[in-house]
């Protein structure tokens, strides 16, 4: 723990030093971090799904420093410092864990969940979904949403029925294009299939944005590898047909 402390210790006095020293670090304001963290975010999220356990633990330490520094900006400000940001959270997860820290009772990890999302409405929350960031990329907001509504028991109770949800709303959608109804109606019945498929997502205990992402990853290195080979010919791939390119495709798909 010793180690821990001072490390930490170091990176509170370098925030100082930063903040007082560099005209960069002093011209930041909370404002002008968001963005700058949001992209930090990405660029974690990219490591994990790269399986780069390095690059994690630097995406890890760039964030770290975020948090410092949004809690030197409101120490400044005389709103809170990262005492208070470690006090909270702290007392946020003791709370949280009844199982723990109380006499409740779980046998697995749903029900730790479920039990989580009770306590945050007896704590104040205004509603079951009031903790949904209005911001989230859609895919994760829908995902996110419909967790926190089975926590109250407001779910489908097994996969056929979601399975059947889906193949209700593929229907619908096709009723709408074949009627050549209104783009919007169109684009509201996708948008309800899209709803109904990442909640069949939850009950086969997949993650949507992480399958979609691994789908972009894949699609890009195959298609890169079309490029290659068209290159490698001196072709280019706007004067090639579809059954050509097919055939680079699908050499590519071997290579997975």
């Amino acid at each position: 723990m010793k180690k821990e402390l001072e490390a930490f210790d170091r990176l509170l006095t370098i925030m100082d030093e930063l903040r007082a020293g560099c005209p960069w670090d002093r011209k930041q304001t909370l404002e002008s971090l968001r963005y700058l963290t949001i992209e930090e975010t990405y660029e974690l999220s990219d490591a994990v799904m790269e399986k780069d356990e390095e690059s994690i633990c630097g995406e890890l330490g760039d964030l770290l420093l975020h948090i410092v520094f949004y809690s030197k900006i409101g120490s400044e400000h005389g709103t809170f410092d990262i005492t208070n940001v470690i006090e909270r959270i702290c007392d946020k997860l003791v709370t949280r864990h009844p199982h723990i820290y109380g006499d409740v009772k779980v046998t697995n990890a749903e029900q730790v969940k479920n039990n989580w999302e009770k306590i945050k409405l007896k704590n104040g929350s205004t509603g079951v979904l009031s903790g949904v960031p209005g911001s989230l990329p859609a895919m994760v907001k829908a995902y996110r949403i419909q967790e926190k509504v089975r926590g109250v028991g407001f779910d489908w109770e097994h996969t056929g029925q979601v399975r059947d949800k889906v193949l209700e709303e593929w229907n619908e959608l096709q009723h709408e294009i074949d009627q050549k109804n209104s783009p919007e109606k169109i684009e509201g019945e996708f948008g309800d299939l899209l709803f109904a498929l990442i909640n069949y997502s939850r009950f086969i205990h997949v993650n949507p944005e992480d399958a979609l992402e691994r789908t972009n990853k894949k699609f890009i290195k195959r298609f890169a590898y079309m490029e290659q080979k068209a290159a490698q010919e001196g072709r280019n791939l706007h004067d090639m047909t579809l059954t050509e390119m097919d055939v680079w495709w699908n050499e590519a798909k071997g290579l997975d």
